[in-house]
């Protein structure tokens, strides 16, 4: 589409963060201190491109509204900040608290440039903070971990105790090894390694970004998993950056999965098998908030794609992040699976309209419809053979981006072929699919977040995700649902946000 018109603001999200003229990439830093959620990130301070890494910093008190705060650790001749982590040291055991304060420490990536004294190389530095994360002093031992290698990167680290013992673990990657590292430390500082897990499952593309936590089972805290998660680039299950996880045993010193499908290099034909964080093509560098109050699991990932980044048609900011998805384990046909919620704070503040009840047999217009609103929908399929909505379409109905269920391949639908922009890259015009069933009732049910740039649809009360990015001229805000080959009833609810077109 080459009519689209657009201004500086057309495409920037009501309800996801995006920075005010800069580019960002992966979540990094994620931590909840003293009432408030930090959210650092991938950012380019000199523009919207992805170049000159360093952390930008946001903040929020409800993981919705999120305020924008001076660069946190910049780049400098040396070195380039790439991803990590914050850990809240609340024994001191780093030495770096002050005055009685325990202090904020972040362990993220040196990627060391040319003519510095690591030239070449990817390690783990340290950084803190004692004035809750706004402020940042760099250890004067960086880096504290190196295997001189120029892919080993992404820390996450996180307190362990349990029967091997209390101290800090670390897991990072090689990225292009398709493993994760795992290291402890008394003090952030001295690091010992532990084990290495992987290749296993999808390894089309390098690894990056991993995560390691516990939850329980079915809500059952005497049934303890632990679920680690990777993302990968490529080899998505429809294209390009995805996430993977892997549930399984972590005692202190090894992770051993129980749902690995193929150890060592991937099978293409296990693909769709494997255990995928979302299946959308807008979904990366996913991790999860450390310090969080109430055992509570909430992760974020970055909303682009690594095969058409640097492209997407927005100015002078570039790139969106997820919403917050409170994450949990549950069985499905006695395996354990992830279940990925949108943090109630999303709708909390909005109230839902009517509900509203269709019969199905052709396309039928639905009143309601606008640029950024919530869609509770669920369908009952009679005989039709694919069922869905369109939403952010024209008043011509020729487009849109389609959101269908074929039940009889028990296919998730997400088509933005005709969704507006897509021309900026030839990646981007893409029909993604996820694998979904029926409930127990036989009914569907969807719940979609769509805003000026995105949709992210969560099937099966969050067994099932998906993630993209769409660019619709302003006047898109149609919504039609639609049958094709038969009959279905659906029943919607639409919840307009107040802030959305503020």
């Amino acid at each position: 589409m080459n009519s689209i018109t657009t201004t500086v603001e057309t495409y920037r999200p009501a309800m996801h963060f995006a920075a005010k003229d800069t580019w960002l990439n992966d979540p990094n830093g994620l931590v909840f201190h003293e009432g408030t959620y930090h959210l650092y990130y991938q950012n380019n301070p000199f523009g919207n491109v992805h170049a000159n890494m360093s952390w930008g910093h946001a903040t929020s008190a409800d993981l919705v509204s999120w305020t924008e705060q001076p660069v946190a650790i910049p780049c400098d001749n040396d070195e380039e900040i790439y991803s990590g982590s914050i850990v809240v040291d609340a024994e001191n055991t780093s030495g770096f608290g002050a005055d009685g304060k325990a202090p904020l420490v972040a362990i993220y990536t040196s990627a060391y440039k040319p003519g510095s004294l690591h030239e070449g190389t990817q390690a783990q530095s340290l950084a803190w903070s004692t004035d809750g994360g706004y402020s940042w002093t760099k250890y004067a031992g960086n880096p504290v971990l190196t295997r001189n290698s120029p892919e080993f990167r992404d820390p996450k680290v996180f307190r362990y105790d349990g029967p091997s013992g209390s101290y800090w673990v670390m897991v990072a990657v090689e990225a292009h090894d398709f493993t994760v590292l795992l290291y402890r430390s008394q003090d952030l500082k001295s690091w010992e390694y532990l084990s290495t897990f992987g290749p296993a499952n999808g390894t089309g593309g390098i690894w990056e970004c991993p995560d390691l936590f516990e939850l329980p089972l079915d809500g059952d805290s005497s049934a303890m998993k632990w679920v680690l998660t990777v993302n990968m680039n490529p080899g998505g299950p429809n294209g390009g950056s995805a996430g993977q996880y892997f549930v399984g045993e972590f005692d202190g010193v090894t992770f051993s999965s129980e749902t690995t499908l193929t150890a060592g290099m991937q099978d293409p034909e296990r693909v769709p098998d494997y255990q995928w964080l979302d299946w959308g093509r807008d979904y990366y560098a996913a991790v999860s908030f450390s310090n969080v109050p109430g055992g509570r699991r909430l992760m974020i990932g970055w909303m682009n794609n690594w095969q058409y980044a640097n492209h997407i048609p927005t100015s002078p900011w570039r790139s969106p992040m997820s919403l917050v998805r409170d994450v949990s384990l549950v069985s499905v046909n006695g395996q354990p699976r992830l279940l990925q919620r949108p943090v109630p704070e999303a709708r909390a503040t909005s109230t839902p309209g009517p509900e509203q009840r269709l019969a199905l047999n052709g396309p039928a217009t639905v009143e309601g419809g606008t640029a950024v609103q919530l869609i509770d929908i669920t369908f009952s399929p009679g005989d039709a053979e694919e069922f869905g909505l369109v939403v952010r379409g024209s008043a011509d109905g020729t487009v849109g981006t389609r959101i269908g269920i074929h039940a009889g391949s028990g296919d998730l639908i997400v088509d933005r072929t005709h969704s507006g922009d897509t021309d900026f890259h030839e990646a981007f015009a893409s029909t993604s699919r996820a694998p979904i069933a029926a409930a127990k009732d036989g009914n569907y049910r969807l719940q979609i977040f769509v805003d000026h740039c995105s949709v992210e649809v969560f099937g099966n009360d969050g067994l099932v995700s998906v993630t993209e990015l769409i660019f619709p001229d302003q006047a898109q805000t149609s919504l039609t649902l639609y049958s094709t080959g038969g009959t279905a009833d659906a029943v919607l609810q639409l919840t307009n946000f107040e802030k959305a077109d503020a």
